[in-house]
């Protein structure tokens, strides 16, 4: 069965309404394990990011009600 973007894009709307809070390198580590790192990218600061398709399907789902604090690098309830 192949794993789709939506997917894991809807893994991370559920930890966000579970934790209230979504951290980047806790979700960067958890898709790697669980989804592969096909959903994840390098980005310019050499950090782990998640793979640009992934955060479209998430901004689709939460609709608005999610922000990512660039600062903490997590995303919150707005």
């Amino acid at each position: 069965m192949t794993v789709t973007a939506e997917e894991v894009a809807q893994w991370m709307l559920n930890e966000l309404k579970n934790k209230g809070i979504l951290h980047q390198e806790e979700a960067t580590r958890y898709i790697a394990s669980h989804y592969g790192e096909a959903f994840l990218y390098v980005n310019d600061n050499g950090n782990l990011s998640i793979g640009k398709d992934v955060k479209k399907a998430f901004r689709k789902l939460h609709k608005g009600r999610a922000a990512w604090e660039r600062d903490g690098f997590f995303w919150g309830w707005v």
